[in-house]
């Protein structure tokens, strides 16, 4: 696993520019590819009859490992990155060397979780997006996180396309529960979560350590949901510690 790449998926409602901070130190060890979910960033949300689904945006990175050229890697991401890993799982086992998942969790949402997903989707399809960093921040950063981090986080929301976010929402509600796949998972994995995450806590991040055949935790102290914009430094280490060096 040592020489193999490491692809992060980013988390909602965001681009790959919130790896921006652990990019430098982690691509000094590795080599990292940072995409962005289609509908977000730079990445166009193709035409489509189909209703949102996650196993669309893994085909996508499955098709990006195609055009790079790459058989296998080690694969990861944040949040809504972590349940497009589980998806990329489901559609293309044979392509993961090992995974990283960072404040996510394995279960589908529950019912009340799925109308808030959706009512997000139609309120950023009716209003956009400059709603949203005033009411998804208080869940997304722990609660002294510092002034800037907040900040980049709003610039990071409102730079997205309104379609983009409404498509993720709605495939996050459609996603299935991912236990079964990550009983399966048998690479090597680290779990890494923030130790006031509230969204995905302590205790989602041990249901996927005590799920996966080999996985090791690292719990980053004073750091909420989006743990590599508040701690990249802790994040970086921990990545690079797991790490066959």
């Amino acid at each position: 696993m040592k020489d193999l790449p490491l692809v992060l998926l980013h988390a909602f409602p965001v681009d790959a520019r919130m790896w921006d901070a652990v990019r430098a130190p982690l691509s000094e060890r590795l080599r990292l590819i940072t995409p962005d979910q289609r509908g977000l960033g730079r990445s166009p949300l193709p035409e489509t009859d189909r209703e949102p689904d996650l196993d669309d945006a893994a085909r996508d990175v499955v098709a990006l490992l195609d055009r790079l050229g790459l058989e296998k890697v080690v694969l990861g991401g944040c949040s809504m990155g972590g349940y497009l890993t589980m998806a990329v799982l489901r559609v293309a086992p044979e392509r993961v060397g090992g995974l990283v998942f960072i404040d996510t969790k394995a279960t589908a949402d529950a019912p009340e979780a799925v109308r808030t997903r959706h009512d997000v989707a139609a309120r950023v399809e009716a209003e956009g997006v400059g709603w949203m960093p005033e009411a998804v921040t208080p869940g997304l950063l722990a609660e002294k996180a510092r002034p800037e981090v907040a900040e980049r986080l709003r610039e990071l929301i409102t730079a997205q396309p309104p379609s983009g976010v409404a498509w993720a929402a709605r495939a996050m509600a459609a996603r299935p529960d991912s236990l079964e796949t990550l009983r399966s998972a048998d690479v090597p994995a680290l779990v890494v979560v923030g130790e006031e995450d509230g969204l995905t806590p302590l205790e989602a991040a041990n249901t996927l350590v005590e799920t996966l055949p080999d996985a090791t935790l690292v719990v980053l102290p004073e750091a909420g949901h989006l743990t590599p914009l508040e701690d990249p430094a802790g994040v970086v280490e921990a990545i690079l510690g797991w790490y066959p060096a």
